[in-house]
């Protein structure tokens, strides 16, 4: 059985792994330094956090994946959006139908959201094909980054 719940700080340990392995992954471009995927786990898991939400993905209750969302507001939508930060299932686990309800799931937790919006490189072809399925559609902008 598949279930989504919220991540707690006594999973950290269980979603490191998981984290680093996304962050060596093709589907993202640049390294991270380790510091700050911990720090962004801490913030993940912590309820007081009111930006990013950190979502822990288990089948038969063993974790097998994660996704970080954060909402904002966005001029050109007129509304509150969603930001997939990141959404990761282990490699058993893809194809299985539960990329779809991880995004059922968040339509439902945010119905106010006007759009949501997430990043994938030209090489993640398995997650192309799951998001277009799902309706979403590549904007042509250039990204910019500054960081501090």
């Amino acid at each position: 059985m598949f279930e989504i719940r919220d991540i707690a700080i006594s999973d950290y340990d269980t979603v490191l792994p998981m984290v680093q392995e996304f962050y060596h992954s093709s589907a993202v471009e640049h390294d991270v330094d380790s510091a700050i995927l911990e720090r962004s786990l801490r913030a993940a898991a912590d309820p007081a956090e009111p930006m990013l939400r950190g979502l822990l993905l288990l089948e038969d209750g063993a974790a097998v994946g994660y996704a970080y969302v954060t909402r904002y507001y966005s001029a050109e939508v007129g509304a509150h959006c969603l930001m997939f930060e990141e959404l990761y299932f282990k490699e058993s686990c893809r194809g299985k139908g539960y990329g779809t309800r991880v995004f059922q799931y968040v339509m439902a937790e945010y119905p106010d959201c006007g759009r949501i919006r997430l990043e994938v490189t030209d090489a993640n072809k398995g997650a192309i094909r799951l998001y277009e399925r799902l309706g979403f559609r590549f904007l042509q902008y250039g990204q910019m980054v500054l960081d501090r």
